[in-house]
């Protein structure tokens, strides 16, 4: 049985199926540690020390011999005080018209120094030799620390002052009705929940298993714990109000979060989730330390663009900058939906450093796709970065393409509706998408495929169903006057994705589910049976309640947030479960970073007033994490024809 704790992907992202622990990269290395040498080279140069002055500098007081020091030619310093020459300086060379006198005390001074200095080594060496190992690996940590510290703050530049977006909605959204407000106030203990337990039990690690109560990590954050629940959380923590937890995890980022570390990323996970999280923390709360953590983050990402096409690497060394493609992906190819998901993120990168770097390399990516051929209007999940050439025909608005359709409508959004070639893509690919992937069921269903080299398969993923949420999110400003055939279908993929759940013995939605034959929004697969706690389809519900206010979105909204109440919560947090189609299920034991930056904040503003993040002011990054729309007047990308 696959056991869905191993397959953490979150939002929009690639299919589990692909990352499971087998495919965990190797860091670790037949070599001794660095503390270790540190050690050994003390003790070497200790020994030589010893050795050196034996044979070289310590008198032989048997035959009481005098060492010759070889000063015939040493410079001596000399300052002339004849009258004609006085306060200059200058050297006079041994054995030239010297006081003979004068240089024997110059040489015995120079000797008496240079045994004072050795004895001096030497006591200090036999005095590291009688420490403990553990205290000589401390002083050895101390001086590492000293030393990183630094040179993180000769690296930390100041960044240029910028205008602030208008900022609306970030601490309101109480409503009015007390039953609503109940369940709003359920979801916040939930959030609560879940932070407590990852303060106890995992803090500083990226996620935490609640069931053996400690850290739990997996290869997108490499070897390193980055406190990714810390930073994907913070966002949801601030507008629920929970302000004590908010600057636990501020304080924790201010003192510890590093990037400066031999580790391999994932450059669309750590994009959408630290980037996006610290830079959605920095514009609610003002707090610099988030803007100036995401800089040197984006900083450290660059180094994946330097490819032969500039389409960057699906990961990187935060370290050396190396960066390579996941294994499994078709002929060494990029993902679609990974470096598709770049833009929010980038794009407010430049606007608040002023550094147009980061809006160049998003904006490459997009002409560079322009340019290429797309096989039935449609675009291949996998593109080569070194031959800029479609890898397999394969495309899919779940796992391995999705957010790159998200985020080209966002662009436009987040553009104050400036940026219109984005706009134009986007419903240029949508189009080919209706046409080619879009069908009902026998049973009535509207459902999305998968194109698989001319061929649809009929089979829709927990991730696909983001789509609803965002045909609603593209209704307005639709071509052809058809904003009400798109929040039509919105509502129909809505309707689909809740009959996954309501199908189900415990009311929450497996990860794929098939429409062949008499089979319908039902998984058959074991292996896509689980639920680990993905935020789809309440986000999906919450766009069609901001768009429609048909009660049934938060009813149905309530109805996921019991079940995962009652059947993801354990005592030390909440996991995810293995089958959502038996009565006694067992739990994978990961709480995913995603369910606090997405899952829970969804529900939270599903139960709020719309006046709590206006989507006229805000647009979310495919982790939830809420950023500006950048209006005409604010922005600083004068280069950026597009603003224009």
């Amino acid at each position: 049985m696959t056991t869905p704790a191993l397959l953490p992907l979150s939002g929009r992202r690639i299919p589990p199926r692909n990352l499971g622990p087998s495919s965990s990269f190797p860091h670790h290395r037949a070599t001794l540690r660095l503390s270790e040498k540190f050690i050994l080279l003390l003790i070497l140069s200790a020994f030589i020390t010893l050795c050196f002055g034996a044979f070289f500098f310590l008198p032989d007081s048997s035959k009481h011999k005098r060492f010759d020091l070889g000063l015939e030619d040493v410079l001596i310093p000399h300052v002339d005080t004849s009258e004609g020459g006085k306060n200059a300086g200058g050297f006079l060379i041994h054995g030239q018209g010297h006081d003979p006198h004068r240089h024997r005390e110059e040489e015995e001074r120079l000797r008496n120094k240079i045994r004072a200095d050795h004895e001096k080594a030497l006591e200090e060496a036999k005095e590291k030799l009688k420490k403990s190992r553990d205290e000589i690996q401390a002083e050895i940590q101390t001086e590492k620390n000293k030393i990183v510290k630094g040179l993180k703050n000769k690296s930390t530049k100041p960044l240029p002052p910028v205008p602030v977006p208008n900022l609306v909605g970030i601490t309101s959204g109480d409503p009015v009705d007390p039953n609503i407000r109940e369940k709003r106030d359920k979801i916040k203990e939930m959030m609560k929940h879940a932070w407590d337990n990852y303060r106890q039990y995992g803090w500083g690690h990226n996620e935490l298993k609640p069931i053996a109560r400690k850290g739990h990590s997996t290869n997108i954050f490499g070897n390193s714990q980055l406190g990714a629940t810390i930073v994907d959380a913070l966002d949801t923590l601030y507008i629920m109000g929970l302000h004590d937890e908010f600057k636990e995890g501020q304080e924790w980022i201010d003192n510890h979060l590093d990037f400066s570390v031999n580790s391999e990323v994932s450059v669309f996970e750590v994009n959408i989730r630290f980037i996006g999280g610290l830079l959605a923390a920095y514009y609610l709360s003002g707090q610099e330390v988030f803007k100036i953590k995401a800089v040197q983050l984006a900083e450290k990402l660059l180094p994946a663009f330097n490819t032969p096409t500039g389409i960057p690497w699906a990961m990187v060394n935060l370290k050396s900058g190396v960066g390579r493609n996941w294994g499994w992906a078709s002929a060494g190819s990029s993902i679609l939906s990974e470096f598709g998901t770049l833009h929010m993120e980038f794009v407010h990168l430049s606007y608040l450093t002023g550094n147009p770097v980061y809006y160049d390399k998003v904006m490459h990516i997009r002409k560079l796709l322009q340019k290429m051929d797309r096989p039935n209007g449609l675009y291949p999940n996998y593109l080569n970065p070194r031959t800029g050439r479609w890898g397999q025909h394969h495309t899919s608005m779940g796992g391995l393409g999705d957010s790159f359709y998200e985020y080209l409508l966002k662009a436009w959004l987040m553009s104050d509706k400036m940026d219109t070639e984005a706009r134009k893509m986007y419903d240029d690919a949508i189009e080919a998408i209706e046409k080619h992937l879009i069908r009902k069921s026998n049973g009535g269903l509207t459902f999305i495929g998968e194109w698989k080299n001319g061929h649809l398969e009929r089979k829709m993923g927990h991730l696909t169903c983001f789509a609803g949420g965002l045909f609603a999110l593209a209704a307005d400003g639709s071509r052809d006057d058809k904003a009400g055939h798109y929040l039509q279908l919105g509502a129909e993929i809505a309707h689909t994705c809740h009959e996954s759940y309501d199908r189900t013995t415990l009311k929450l939605g497996p990860e794929a589910f098939k429409f062949d034959g008499g089979v319908e929004a039902v998984a058959v697969r074991q292996n896509e049976k689980y639920y680990i706690l993905r935020p789809e389809v309440i986000e999906t519900y919450w766009y069609m309640w901001r768009f429609t206010h048909d009660p049934k979105y938060r009813q149905w909204g309530w109805e996921a947030a019991q079940a995962i109440d009652k059947y993801c919560r354990v005592s030390g947090g909440f996991s995810g479960v293995k089958d959502v189609y038996s009565s006694a299920p067992t739990y994978d034991d990961v709480q995913q970073s995603f369910f606090l930056a997405e899952t829970l904040k969804y529900l939270y503003l599903l139960f709020s007033n719309d006046d709590l993040l206006p989507l006229d002011h805000w647009v979310f990054n495919t982790e939830a994490h809420p950023l500006p729309v950048l209006h005409l007047a604010n922005t600083t990308l004068s280069g950026n024809h597009a603003y224009r």
